[in-house]
């Protein structure tokens, strides 16, 4: 699971938005869940489970149910089978209150374009029945996590895509969910807004929250997720973290770790014959890369044993998986 970096978020945070979950808590259960459009089977007996903190990106291609799935967890999409538990409650049978718990941006987020967005999120902050300093305090705090505080007064209808998007996010995120469901929400978001996007995606795993991304930049989900569900027909073909979907297979156990040579090495080979569990050296100019144990305790260990060799390193990092190799390993294809 990649590490989630220090963030500002604490001492900022408004305290309506503190209440704590327990990490170890399952806040998101699918189960067996199928949806049905007449013949048509959109969700096909979909399960998986996730814990506070989770972050999962759901990947495939066009047409395969990733939005129906998530319209299907927020509520929205009425489903032929199976079930859905929030917090440990069946969804099928929550008021309208229990309802705040989650929250839902699908890739066009539906905005009165006639408000500024501070009227906009004013308008669903009391849809929500909250009222008074705490209305300006949320809005406020999340407009400056969305980099909108300098539109905060300027109508949605100048506003950019990119910048739409970010007012879906706010708005999904204003009643404090424990459960966030984001439909292509990096969609017309410039390279600087999809970084700090992943800062606000990381903020929020950082509070305990369920987070699911629906997103085709790969590239991007490998550095925010936790677990990657990939999705084909209606059916989850892979779950797991990122690193077990990355391996696509792999021994979990091993890694390949990649070094860098401040000069030459002759004996190489000889010298890296001290370190027991190396294997699969393949040398390139003033690099190379072998395969050893996996984990943080395991990289320190052969370091130091590349030290003690007198191997003269410069540069040292375990090789992550690639999610792409990974998806086409997969052999999905394109819905018709």
């Amino acid at each position: 699971m990649p590490e989630t970096p220090a963030s500002s978020l604490d001492y900022a945070t408004p305290a309506s938005l503190r209440d704590s979950v327990l990490p170890t808590s399952a806040l998101l259960i699918v189960e067996d869940l199928s949806v049905r459009f007449k013949k048509f089977v959109a969700v096909d007996n979909v399960t998986f489970t996730l814990n506070a903190g989770d972050l999962l990106g759901l990947i495939g291609p066009n047409g395969a149910g990733k939005t129906t799935l998530l319209r299907a967890i927020a509520g929205l999409q009425p489903t032929e089978a199976g079930l859905v538990r929030i917090l440990g409650e069946r969804l099928d049978r929550w008021t309208g209150e229990s309802m705040r718990h989650v929250g839902f941006t699908p890739d066009t987020p539906p905005l009165y374009e006639q408000l500024t967005v501070r009227q906009f999120l004013s308008f669903i902050a009391r849809g929500y029945d909250l009222s008074g300093p705490e209305i300006n305090e949320r809005i406020d705090f999340w407009l400056e996590k969305v980099w909108l505080s300098e539109k905060a007064d300027q109508k949605i209808s100048a506003l950019s895509r990119g910048m739409r998007q970010r007012v879906g996010i706010a708005r999904t995120l204003l009643p404090n969910p424990h459960v966030i469901l984001l439909d292509e929400p990096a969609a017309g978001l410039d390279p600087a807004g999809r970084v700090q996007f992943r800062e606000v995606l990381n903020e929020l795993r950082r509070q305990g929250k369920v987070v699911i991304v629906s997103s085709h930049i790969l590239a991007d989900m490998g550095e925010y997720c936790s677990h990657i569900g990939i999705v084909s027909h209606g059916r989850l073909l892979k779950f797991g973290t990122v690193r077990e979907i990355s391996q696509a297979g792999g021994d979990l156990t091993r890694s390949i770790y990649r070094i860098a040579l401040s000069r030459p090495v002759v004996d190489l080979a000889r010298r890296l014959q001290a370190i027991e569990g190396i294997s699969d050296l393949v040398e390139q100019d003033h690099k190379f890369s072998i395969t050893y144990d996996a984990g943080p305790d395991a990289a320190a260990q052969l370091l130091v044993g590349l030290v003690r060799a007198e191997v003269p390193v410069c540069a040292f990092g375990e090789v992550a998986g690639n999610l792409e190799e990974a998806y086409l390993a997969t052999g999905v294809q394109q819905v018709d």
